[in-house]
């Protein structure tokens, strides 16, 4: 088996074991939450006193008292306990029986104000059914297709619908004002959330994948590194044609008649390049950097250069394009290093740069 056949057949190893371990420590439960968390369930016991809550995990389950807001990304929401600040929630279910002394903004598949909730604030939701059995002090903006308003429901100022309205209208205190569709205005709240839940996750796989780049092939690596520091030109045009090269070799074999196979599989393995590339980019890159300080260790050199990128990320415009800049590079060295350990065994000589950093 030729070398660029092993280093194939290990990357693709590689990519499977990065995104089970992934997906897996997202999946982990956390039984209890005190201000932030990911995990298949959290909760806040009965009697369990914390400040705030922001959340993402398949459940939040609030029994005790939360002193501040709930900001909650999840399947299922239920709140049976106190809350003394606001609730934003976007869940499948967001179910309210317990105490809120601020507003609530909820956007999910069914939302219930049942019998004994009281919402001091005002309650905006969007959601295919809503329903409201218990008392809001303030004004309620629902959008949803079904709305019913139950026989215990107080609503003490206006209410703003778009959907159908059922039940006892009587409980509106205010005025109800029918209009068009509208937005909960969410944005603000899951945005935040799913950038940080985002942002983590990528940090981790990338850095998972980079230290089994970097146990399996020590030394390939290490040439990526060197030929990132001693040819960053010829690494970055390669990289750029690989870019724009294989898309279009990849359309052009999906035209003939049994070529769509070939260009699923094609696809896939031009994801995974270019994945590979853009953590290669970032561990030469920090190498190249930290070896004008006289520190050559990889392993650093790795934590570094996936931090950078993820702070350089977080810099508009110039922060995106220097990435681009330093994934081409990667990808660019990966792609020649490739095709010099391919060539070099055809001839039985060394693909390895002789100059450069290098990270023990």
């Amino acid at each position: 088996m030729t070398d660029t056949r092993r280093h194939w057949r290990l990357l693709l190893c590689a990519l499977v074991v990065a995104v089970v371990a992934g997906a897996v420590a997202t999946a982990t439960p956390i039984a209890t939450a005190d201000e932030s968390g990911t995990g298949g369930t959290i909760v806040v016991e009965e009697g369990e006193t914390v400040d705030d809550i922001e959340a993402v995990a398949g459940n939040v389950i609030i029994e005790g008292t939360v002193t501040g807001d709930v900001n909650a990304l999840s399947g299922n929401v239920e709140i049976n306990g106190e809350v003394g600040g606001d609730v934003e929630a976007a869940a499948g279910n967001v179910e309210l029986t317990g105490d809120i002394d601020g507003d609530v903004s909820t956007a999910g598949g069914n939302v219930v104000v049942a019998d004994g909730a009281t919402i001091g604030g005002s309650l905006e939701a969007g959601a295919g059914t809503v329903t409201v059995d218990g008392t809001i002090d303030g004004d309620a903006t629902i959008g949803a297709e079904t709305i019913a308003l139950g026989s215990d429901a107080e609503i003490a100022g206006d209410l703003r619908y778009s959907g159908t309205l059922e039940g006892n209208t009587d409980a509106v205190a205010g005025t109800i004002t029918e209009e068009g569709w509208f937005d909960v205005g969410m944005e603000p709240t899951v945005q935040p959330i799913a950038e940080w839940v985002f942002a983590v996750y990528a940090f981790v796989l990338n850095l998972l994948l980079g230290a089994i780049l970097l146990a399996l092939f020590p030394r390939f690596s290490g040439a990526v590194a060197s030929r990132v520091a001693t040819s960053p030109v010829k690494s970055g045009l390669a990289g750029l044609a690989i870019l724009i090269g294989v898309p279009i070799l990849l359309v052009a074999i999906a035209i003939t008649i049994v070529g769509l196979p070939i260009t699923v599989v094609g696809a896939f393995l031009f994801v995974l390049l270019v994945w590979i590339g853009v953590v290669y980019g970032r561990f030469a890159v920090a190498a190249w950097v930290l070896s004008y300080a006289g520190v050559g260790n990889r392993w650093l050199a790795l934590v570094v250069g996936l931090l950078g990128g993820a702070l350089l990320g977080t810099i508009p415009y110039v922060g995106g394009l220097l990435n681009a800049l330093i994934a081409l590079l990667g990808l660019g060295a990966l792609a020649i290093g490739l095709y010099a350990s391919r060539r070099g065994r055809e001839t039985g000589q060394s693909a390895t740069p002789s100059s450069g950093p290098t990270a023990e």
